[in-house]
């Protein structure tokens, strides 16, 4: 049979790219090899991890520890099955919305591998060894992507895991150490330490997050520390070993960290081992990402479309969900307008990291003249309340044309408060909104006002 839509992948960008196509009155098949729809996203990525890090959050505590001190635990033994028991009842309900709404719009789905015959063709293998052949109009690769596992790196699921493997956890580890120190290790290392284990951070650079404004870095990396973490920057590692009774980290300048066990998280590969790209003359770069073209998401065979992790930065759910959605309409000839420049990127470590638009860094380099507003979550009533002594917001404004140039947050409900940065962004607002508006009293999202002022005071009346 053939389909108009072909999406290989049930991840955020081929179920929206599925719906969208099934809007528009396509016939859709999507291909997923996994047991169940929703992909990495799903299974072992963001609402695993997401889910995890609310659990810890909630069962530890933590939330309270500003009012009743470090030592305070809502529940005082937290087991693995603690954890586990709510991340299955989330991704069920995820599946089944998913499968819901590929019901409701006709999308139908098969479990099996996808490889490419053609520029029109796939064929598909059932895990018991049934072949089909599908042709297809236009097809969406969307694959995602798989932790990198160099070879000498002796994963073993006892000593030494991967950012999926740390899923499957028979215990929690008395001690951890994290190698890599990018969004998916830092987001791991601060769950972890915040059901109180001792963790280890290692990044052979001297920096991380390069990407988020360093003001915000430092006072997350403050935080860590803070809180008994030890952070080892610029250390490159030299082996891995597991041990009978402990893993031990071996570094280039000869210090070794030894601990229960590590997390290796130094980056993710695409998942395109069996789909047969080299066939239809689709190139991928040594990590497995997919070119393509920015604003149609087209690879170098124009019907054949690539969204998501596979095609690199940014590699998040939101973004992915918009690409799916974008290269759908473009496959059917729906013209839709230029996306915004700025969209929000989120952190989910303890503490969230939320940012939008340029950063410090970014303002100064262009040379625009600028100046800062800064609040302190502690400084606001609603910070008091919740127990928050740590965390801030920060916006950055044009001193000529007055307008918001970039929002940055670390701290308790960044990647919610984020998105009143992001409107008066892409809105064009300035300064002037956040004096003149009157925000909800006591909260959170009243430190725009408070930062909004505090730059206002030293930009004067426009």
């Amino acid at each position: 049979m053939d389909y108009d839509m072909l999406v290989i992948g049930s991840g955020p960008s081929g179920r929206r790219a599925a719906v969208q196509s099934a809007k528009l009155g396509k016939s859709v098949l999507v291909v997923d090899r996994g047991r169940r729809l929703g992909g990495v996203s799903v299974h072992t990525g963001t609402i695993p991890s997401k889910t995890l890090r609310e659990t810890v959050l909630n069962l530890s505590g933590w939330r309270e520890r500003g009012f009743y001190g470090r030592g305070y635990r809502v529940k005082q033994d937290i087991s693995v099955a603690d954890l586990i028991e709510r991340l299955h009842k989330t991704l069920d309900h995820e599946v089944e919305v998913l499968q819901h709404q590929f019901m409701r719009n006709a999308v139908k789905s098969v479990r099996a591998t996808a490889k490419f015959l053609g520029s029109n063709k796939v064929g598909l293998t059932t895990d018991n060894g049934d072949h089909s052949e599908v042709g297809f109009a236009n097809a969406l690769i969307a694959v995602g992507t798989r932790p990198h596992r160099p070879r000498d790196v002796p994963f073993d699921k006892t000593r030494i895991f991967d950012s999926d493997e740390m899923l499957e956890l028979d215990r929690l580890p008395r001690t951890l150490t994290v190698i890599g120190a990018g969004v998916i290790g830092v987001e791991y290392a601060t769950i972890f330490s915040a059901l109180d284990v001792p963790v280890t951070l290692v990044e052979p650079r001297n920096t991380i997050l390069d990407f988020v404004d360093r003001e915000i870095v430092d006072d997350f990396i403050h935080q860590m520390r803070d809180r008994g973490m030890t952070i080892r920057l610029g250390s490159t590692v030299k082996e891995i070993a597991s041990k009978p009774d402990y893993a031990e980290v071996t570094l280039a300048d000869g210090r070794t960290i030894r601990s229960e066990i590590v997390l290796y998280a130094a980056g993710r590969s695409g998942n395109l081992g069996s789909l047969g790209l080299d066939v239809v003359g689709i190139e991928a770069d040594s990590r497995g990402r997919i070119k393509v073209d920015p604003q149609t998401f087209q690879t170098s065979v124009p019907n054949i479309y690539a969204t998501g992790d596979v095609i690199g930065f940014p590699s998040l759910a939101s973004t992915s969900m918009e690409q799916g959605r974008v290269a759908a309409c473009h496959a059917f000839g729906v013209a839709l307008p230029p996306p915004p420049e700025t969209f929000p990127y989120g952190i989910y470590a303890v503490p969230e990291i939320s940012t939008v638009g340029q950063s410090e860094e970014q303002v100064r380099e262009s040379g625009i003249a600028y100046e800062v507003g800064v609040a302190r979550f502690r400084e606001t009533s609603r910070g008091h309340i919740m127990g928050v002594n740590s965390g801030f917001l920060k916006l950055l404004f044009s001193v000529d044309t007055r307008r918001l140039l970039g929002a940055h947050i670390v701290g308790e409900g960044a990647t919610e408060l984020i998105h009143i940065g992001q409107a008066v962004i892409n809105l064009g607002g300035t300064v002037d909104f956040f004096v003149n508006n009157t925000f909800n009293y006591p909260t959170l999202a009243e430190a725009y006002k408070i930062a909004g002022l505090d730059a206002w005071n030293r930009m004067g009346q426009g």
